[in-house]
């Protein structure tokens, strides 16, 4: 099938969060007084990001018959993101999740119900035939039956075409043990992923700090091609297998508001620019671009960033 029949352009499988981020500066939760509520959860992101950057996100997702489960429906109309994907159950509530409000990696908190009740009957077959890139998270596959589902549908996806992507954004609190972890990530990895990572997120998955070098080595012996390995403030290094490592400075930013979702803006302005059949090196400036001006906002990108189709 070729991409003129694939009218999705990033299908995103996983958790649906309603997001409380505290109102108080670089302090933990324990010493956060209120929140604010956003939309949330990183395949949500994504797909809010990428649609009103111009692009067909489909997000593929489970909420709780509630107040939380409306509210989303609301939110993600207003962007026009089609909420065809987005199953409502009555047996578990709307997943929540409290963030502290933070210049580096937040603390949190999360409430976890509805978002892992993801089931196959979600992801036909010819929605995957549609589909350019199939996008999904270490969150959402920390739990069953959501992990069983994604697992299944990637080996689907890969099969069809589809180029995979995930966001590795482990976490200790989500999974039952490291060893679990590295198993599912390892079985996604025979996918030949577009892989996302962070500094943090490796220190959390390895339990030490490990060279950059010895980190893009263990995904590229796992058949990984192209590994992303963002560092903060200090930009991103991008590996591909046989190839010289590129890396490049962050945009300096004169006023962070908020770290959450700057890695999923910055995957987002990545996966636009990579759809647009852009080089990796372009696809990297384009995502620090998005990732800058998601760290000057709280809660969410601002309503222009489609400035950035211009720069394609």
């Amino acid at each position: 099938m070729n991409s003129t029949t694939k009218h999705i352009d990033i299908l995103c499988v996983g958790e649906i969060l309603i997001d409380f981020i505290g109102h108080q500066e670089d302090v933990l939760i324990n010493n956060t007084r209120d929140y604010h509520r956003y939309l949330g959860g990183s395949p949500t992101n994504v797909a809010i990001n990428t649609a009103r950057l111009g692009m067909q996100p489909m997000l593929i997702s489970t909420i709780g018959n509630d107040g939380f489960g409306e509210y989303i429906i609301k939110k993600l109309t207003e962007v026009k993101v089609s909420v065809d994907g987005i199953k409502k159950i009555n047996h578990q509530p709307t997943s929540v999740i409290f963030v502290s409000k933070s210049k580096g990696t937040p603390d949190f908190i999360p409430f976890r119900a509805a978002d892992f009740c993801i089931t196959e009957d979600q992801i036909p077959t010819e929605i995957l035939q549609k589909s350019k890139i199939f996008h999904t998270t270490c969150f959402a596959l920390s739990k069953k039956p959501a992990q069983t589902t994604i697992l299944k549908k990637a080996k689907e996806a890969f099969e069809l075409g589809c180029k995979l992507s995930i966001d590795i954004n482990y976490s200790e609190k989500l999974w039952e043990s490291q060893a679990e972890a590295m198993r599912i990530i390892e079985s996604y990895c025979k996918y030949n992923p577009l892989i996302k990572i962070s500094e943090d997120d490796m220190f959390r998955l390895f339990e030490k700090q490990l060279p950059h070098e010895t980190i893009f080595k263990y995904f590229h012996d796992l058949n990984v091609e192209t590994v992303c390995l963002t560092l903060g403030q200090n930009g991103v290094k991008l590996s591909q297998k046989n190839k010289p490592i590129i890396s490049l400075p962050a945009i300096k930013v004169e006023k962070v508001l908020d770290t959450t979702g700057a890695g999923d803006a910055f995957w987002s302005g990545f996966l636009f620019a990579y759809i647009n059949q852009k080089s990796v090196e372009e696809c990297l400036q384009v995502a620090l671009k998005l990732a800058a001006l998601k760290l000057q906002n709280v809660g969410r990108l601002p309503d222009n960033i489609n400035i950035l189709s211009k720069l394609l």
